[in-house]
């Protein structure tokens, strides 16, 4: 029997090292890293999800995203035939917005945000996890790989102006409760993660390893 292909798509400006503690069976999963490449001038994300689903040499593959990686693949599934779209602190739709990120569309908010500021990693952190910024930093200047400014001014429109509003229920989203990004109040339906934060990928990989066979075989 042929492995199942998984593609795993980092968060916002990180490397796919942030998937180094995921360990999947390897008689019966063969693990795919995406990287994020940096976008054309004025390229929608619709034309970028395209473009990155050309790294995907596999038929009917897993698509595992983060964050915004999670909304990315979903974006990819649009493209190609996914046997299934996992995402993991993330959203299916712009419904489940925070109400600061729906308030920074309507008033267009995020093109005052300071990109050069933004890559200083610190601030980089308290932008994309909020205020409580500890000892995380160190973990985030070694995740956070992509610096260019192109491509952040790129990214946070892409999320803010994020179009879709129905969520597709075939979707699998894996949500913790303590997420401080997408809080778990806005969310609709997801697998719950008890103490799982917006980088859970890296603190709660021991849940995921435990979980994600499982739930990728699911029918």
């Amino acid at each position: 029997m042929s492995k199942i292909p998984v593609y795993f798509m980092p968060g916002l400006a990180a490397s796919s090292s942030i998937f180094e503690r995921i360990k999947l069976d390897e008689n019966i999963f063969e693990m795919h890293l995406l990287e994020w490449e940096i976008p054309n001038p004025k390229e929608s994300l619709s034309d970028y999800a395209l473009r990155i689903s050309k790294n995907i040499k596999d038929e009917n593959p897993v698509l595992v995203g983060v964050s915004f990686g999670g909304i990315l693949v979903q974006e990819i599934s649009k493209h190609i035939k996914a046997r299934k779209v996992i995402i993991i602190s993330s959203v299916r739709s712009n419904l489940e917005f925070p109400r600061r990120m729906k308030i920074g569309k309507k008033t267009k908010a995020y093109k005052l945000i300071p990109m050069q500021l933004i890559l200083n990693i610190e601030k980089l952190a308290k932008f994309s996890f909020g205020e409580k910024v500890n000892k995380r930093i160190k973990l985030y200047e070694k995740f956070l790989s992509v610096r260019d400014l192109g491509y952040l001014q790129w990214a946070v429109e892409s999320v803010i102006l994020w179009e879709r509003d129905k969520i597709d229920e075939n979707v699998v989203h894996i949500h913790g409760d303590k997420d401080d990004v997408f809080p778990i109040k806005y969310i609709d339906k997801c697998i719950l993660v008890k103490g799982g934060t917006h980088i859970m990928i890296l603190n709660k990989y021991k849940w995921l390893n435990e979980n994600l066979p499982s739930i990728i075989l699911e029918d």
